[in-house]
C-alpha cells in the first residue's frame, strides 16, 4: 500500500497533538506515549536495525543530558537570586525609572522578562513578572496577558541559546543565529502590542495609547537591535546582551526626555516596596554571568569529547549551566542572610529539572528514530523523509513560522518545538533547494512567538495571580497579536529565502 508509510510516518506526531490538545494529558506522559508508539513502527514495520535502535535512544539521552545542566543551573541560579531579593530588588530599579504606568510595565514585561529568558527561560519570565504588573496596577487578567506577550522575542535565543544549542542538536546550524536575529527585528512591535492590551478599556484609551506609543516602538527597536548587533558572540548573548543594553539605552533617552510621554499618568505604586539592595550588589551576579558566558564560549569553545556508537556524538566541555551554578557561589556566600540554603535550592532545582530532562529524552530519541529509521531491512525511506515530503511547498517560508509556533503552543518550549520539526523543516528545504539556515530561522522565531500562546506558560502565570478558570479569556487577548507577529515573520520568511 504506496500511501501507508506516509500514513504511519505523521501518527506520532498526530498522536503527540490528540493526547495533548483534546485529552489534555501531561506534557511528559504525552512525550512518552509518542516516543513509545515510534519504537513500534521502527521495529515492526519499518524493521530497524537493532544497533540503530538503541544508537538513537542514546543520541536521544544525551542531548537531553546536555539541557538537564542548563535547565538545572539556571533554576539554581534564580532562585538564589529570589531568596537574595536581587529580583525584587531589580524591578523595583526599573520600576523607578519614571512614575508614568505604561512605562513601568513596558520595562518590566519588556526588558526584564527579556533579561530573565535570556538567563534562565523555561517559562521562568511571565511566572515572575505578571505578580508585579498587578502591584502596578493591572488586572490579573490583563498582567498574565501582558507577561505572556513579553516572553517571546527573546525566546529565540532563550537561557543562553538553549533554542537552538539543543533544539537543533545534530543539525548543520551555521547562519542560523544571525538570520534568526535578522527575522527577531519585526519582535519590536511586541511592546506596542502591550501599549494596547495596558490602554484598551480606559476612559481615554486612544490619547493614552499614542502618548506612549513613541515610547512602546523605541523600547521594542532598543532590544532587537543590539540582539542582532551581538549575535556574532555567539547564541547565548543576542538576549542577555540586548536587555542590558537596551535598558541603558532607555535609561539615557528617558533622562533627556526622549520618547517619554509628554503627560505622565501614574500607577500610584512602585513594583517593590520591600527592602531593597544596593545597585552594585544587584548586577554583581548577572554581570559575573556574563562574564563566565564569555570566559566558556571563547576560552573552552567547541572543545569536547567525541563519541561513536553507531551514531556519533560529542560531549562538549563548555555547557552555560556550569556559568550558572558558578555565577550563583557569591550569591550564596554573601547576599543571603540565612546560611545554607544550598541543599534546599538544589532540591527545589533538581525536583523542576527531571521532567523536562524526561520530555526532551523522549522527543529528542523520537526524533532520531525518525531520522535513522532508513537504517532498516525492510527497504523503506525514514519517517523524517515520508514527513518532509508533505511538506515540498513554495509557501513553506511563510508556514514555518506557524509550525514552530505549534510546537511551543502544545509543549510549552521553544526548544522541544525545535526538537519535533527542526529536522523535518530541514529535510523539507533541502527537497526544495531552499537555504536551511533560514527556514530553521524562520522555525525557531515562530517558537519563540508560539511561546505567547504555550498552555503550559499560560497556566503558570494564572496560577502566580490567583486567576482561575480564566484561560479562554487569556487566549483570546493573545491570540491576535500572536498571529500577526507570525504572518509578519513568514512575510520576511519569503522576502529573505526569495531574494538572498
Amino acid at each position: 500500500m504506496p500511501g501507508l508509510p506516509y500514513f504511519l510516518s505523521f501518527l506520532p506526531i498526530g498522536l503527540f497533538i490528540f493526547l495533548m490538545f483534546w485529552k489534555r494529558i501531561s506534557l511528559l506522559k504525552v512525550s512518552i506515549s509518542a516516543f513509545i508508539l515510534t519504537i513500534i513502527l521502527v521495529i515492526f514495520f519499518w524493521k530497524i536495525y537493532p544497533m540503530f535502535l538503541f544508537a538513537s535512544i542514546a543520541k536521544g539521552t544525551f542531548v537531553a543530558l546536555d539541557i538537564f545542566i542548563i535547565i538545572f543551573g539556571a533554576i539554581f541560579f534564580l532562585e538564589i537570586l529570589r531568596r537574595a531579593r536581587v529580583i525584587d530588588s531589580l524591578s523595583y530599579y526599573l520600576g523607578s525609572i519614571s512614575k508614568d504606568y505604561r512605562v513601568q510595565i513596558i520595562l518590566l514585561a519588556w526588558f526584564f522578562e527579556n533579561f530573565i529568558e535570556g538567563t534562565a527561560g523555561f517559562g521562568t519570565p511571565a511566572a515572575v513578572v505578571a505578580p508585579l504588573l498587578v502591584v502596578l496596577g493591572l488586572t490579573p487578567l490583563k498582567a498574565v496577558i501582558v507577561g505572556l506577550l513579553g516572553n517571546s522575542t527573546s525566546v529565540t535565543f532563550g537561557a543562553a541559546g538553549t533554542p537552538i544549542r539543543v533544539g537543533m542538536a545534530g543539525i548543520d546550524i551555521s547562519g542560523v543565529a544571525f538570520s534568526a536575529a535578522i527575522i527577531n527585528i519585526i519582535g519590536f512591535i511586541v511592546p506596542i502590542f502591550m501599549l494596547w492590551v495596558i490602554t484598551r478599556g480606559k476612559e481615554e484609551s486612544k490619547k493614552e495609547f499614542l502618548e506612549a506609543l513613541p515610547f512602546a516602538v523605541w523600547s521594542g527597536i532598543a532590544f532587537v537591535v543590539p540582539s542582532l548587533l551581538t549575535v556574532s558572540l555567539g547564541q547565548e548573548f543576542p538576549s542577555i546582551l540586548g536587555a542590558v543594553i537596551g535598558v541603558g539605552l532607555v535609561l539615557i533617552t528617558s533622562k533627556l526626555g526622549i520618547f517619554m510621554p509628554k503627560h505622565v499618568r501614574p500607577s500610584g505604586k512602585a513594583a517593590y516596596s520591600g527592602e531593597v539592595l544596593p545597585l552594585g550588589k544587584v548586577l554583581f551576579p548577572y554581570g559575573l554571568l556574563i562574564v563566565l558566558l564569555f570566559l566558556g564560549k571563547f576560552a573552552v569553545g567547541a572543545a569536547g569529547i567525541p563519541v561513536y556508537f553507531g551514531i556519533s556524538h560529542t560531549f562538549n566541555f563548555y555547557n552555560p549551566g556550569f556559568a550558572f551554578l558558578l555565577a550563583s557561589i557569591p550569591s550564596i556566600l554573601f547576599l543571603i542572610k540565612k546560611p545554607a540554603p544550598a541543599q534546599k535550592i538544589f532540591e527545589i532545582s533538581f525536583s523542576r529539572t527531571w521532567e523536562p530532562f524526561l520530555v526532551i529524552a523522549a522527543m529528542s530519541s523520537l526524533v532520531q528514530l525518525m531520522i535513522y529509521s532508513n537504517q532498516n531491512s525492510s527497504g523503506l525511506s525514514s519517517l523524517l523523509t515520508y514527513i518532509s515530503g508533505v511538506l515540498n511547498t513554495k509557501l513553506l517560508p511563510l508556514i514555518t513560522p506557524f509550525i514552530g509556533a505549534l510546537g511551543s503552543f502544545l509543549t510549552g518550549s521553544a526548544t522541544v518545538s525545535n526538537i519535533m520539526f527542526g529536522k523535518i523543516l530541514a529535510a523539507a528545504s533541502a527537497i526544495q533547494g531552499l537555504p536551511i539556515s533560514k527556514i530553521l530561522a524562520l522555525q525557531l522565531t515562530g517558537a519563540a512567538a508560539g511561546n505567547i500562546i504555550a498552555l503550559a506558560d499560560i497556566l503558570s502565570a494564572e496560577a502566580v495571580v490567583g486567576l482561575k478558570e480564566k484561560t479562554r479569556e487569556v487566549l483570546k487577548g493573545v491570540l491576535l497579536p500572536c498571529l500577526i507577529y507570525l504572518f509578519l515573520v513568514g512575510l520576511i520568511g519569503l522576502f529573505l529565502v526569495r531574494t538572498f
